[in-house]
């Protein structure tokens, strides 16, 4: 075996690992913050909904500085770094009585990510060739579903107990990733160029097709995060109990695990990967509409499913179309800026879908927030279909 070959095989397998880590420690947490602070304590969804978008826009928004940062220094001193303002923020949430408290540590946990995500990001289109990303994107996701419900079921069973063991438990995570990228992670630059941070950021702003695709995305990102805020919130509602959120998350992994590679497979062979990215969204834009005229558990689910399949078709084509478009000169400032999108569409929809949802209650209207997500989901799906045209596959858009 070269060289070249044992170092991918051996980065791979360090890839792996760090990203169960991260879902891992993320997912102790993050889904079971709308249950303790709406739920438990009483506070409004709009307060815990800024919270998440806080969290959201940070680190998203900043991701194509922490990228640009990475380009110029390498990815080793910012993803260690980041992983520990993530377990400060994490420590600091089991002290949450008050919002503003909450919106300090998910701001402290948004900073750590603005450092850690964007070179992470960058290492795998830097190891992966080209023609194996869209299934290594899959063996990824199926890992994060996996991450996923492992870390709502501990953080369910911690919350039985104190919130924060939670916390401290997911804390605890973060701190051992950031050991492991210290001992183990090469010194290695994740961009052909050492390039400075405003070339960096300059050459993807310049690149108006990946900016127009990367803004376009809020769109579908605003239905995306609603797994962290209004599903569980419906699901503990309907249930009655905060330990049914685990459920939402186990039928997430059981998709993921037995769908996820082979669609991934048999699609990448005979769609072109906007078709599967707006497919999935347009499945996802169906199951949520008619969420808020659910009343039982059972219809509940059975529209999550869809909503699951629906991201478990677009998600590996639009990572894939995202690491196609960026420039290997600048690496970790494509992938900061491919953030930005994340930044607001989850801004709108954590801050958006809990006023939205506060609203609705009020109004005695619980199917209004759903009906509005699924309007920014047809919108977004005809921005996709407009930029997507045949036209602009010939200028350079083709499948991985």
């Amino acid at each position: 075996m070269s060289r070249v070959a044992r170092a991918r095989r051996l980065g791979k397998a360090f890839l792996l690992v760090d990203n169960m880590l991260v879902v891992l420690g993320f997912f102790v947490v993050f889904p079971l913050i709308s249950i303790r602070f709406v739920d438990q304590l009483g506070w409004a969804a709009l307060s815990v909904g800024l919270a998440l978008g806080l969290r959201q826009l940070v680190q998203q928004g900043l991701g194509i500085f922490g990228g640009a940062i990475a380009d110029r220094f390498g990815a080793k001193p910012m993803i260690v770094t980041g992983m520990l303002l993530r377990a400060a923020g994490f420590a600091s949430m089991a002290v949450a009585h008050q919002p503003w408290i909450l919106w300090l540590s998910c701001i402290l946990s948004g900073l750590g990510g603005t450092l850690f995500d964007p070179p992470r990001t960058a290492m795998v289109i830097k190891l992966i060739r080209p023609r194996e990303r869209g299934r290594f994107f899959s063996l990824l996701m199926m890992q994060d579903s996996a991450g996923a419900v492992i870390g709502a079921l501990i953080g369910s069973w911690l919350l039985s107990w104190d919130f924060r063991l939670v916390c401290w438990a997911g804390a605890s995570v973060f701190v051992a990733a950031a050991g492991f990228n210290a001992w183990l992670l090469p010194a290695w630059r994740i961009s052909t160029e050492r390039t400075s941070m405003l070339e960096g950021m300059g050459r993807v702003l310049r690149d108006k097709r990946f900016c127009l695709y990367v803004l376009t995305l809020t769109g579908y990102y605003t239905l995306a995060v609603q797994v962290m805020l209004m599903l569980p919130i419906m699901v503990n509602q309907i249930a009655g109990v905060p330990g049914a959120v685990k459920w939402m998350y186990a039928i997430e992994a059981t998709l993921s695990l037995t769908l996820l590679y082979p669609i991934a497979r048999w699609s990448e062979k005979r769609f072109r990967l906007e078709q599967r990215l707006m497919a999935g969204l347009f499945l996802m834009t169906l199951s949520l509409m008619p969420i808020g005229m659910t009343n039982t558990l059972q219809q509940l689910f059975m529209l999550i499913c869809t909503f699951y399949i629906g991201s478990i078709i677009a998600e590996p084509a639009r990572e894939t179309l995202s690491a196609s478009l960026a420039s290997a000169r600048a690496r970790g400032s494509y992938m900061g800026f491919s953030r930005l999108g994340l930044a607001f569409g989850g801004a709108i929809g954590y801050t958006g879908g809990g006023w939205m949802f506060d609203a609705g209650r009020e109004l005695a209207m619980p199917e209004l927030p759903w009906l509005m997500l699924g309007s920014v989901g047809m919108v977004t799906l005809l921005a996709l279909w407009w930029q997507f045209q045949p036209r602009d596959v010939a200028s350079g858009i083709s499948p991985a």
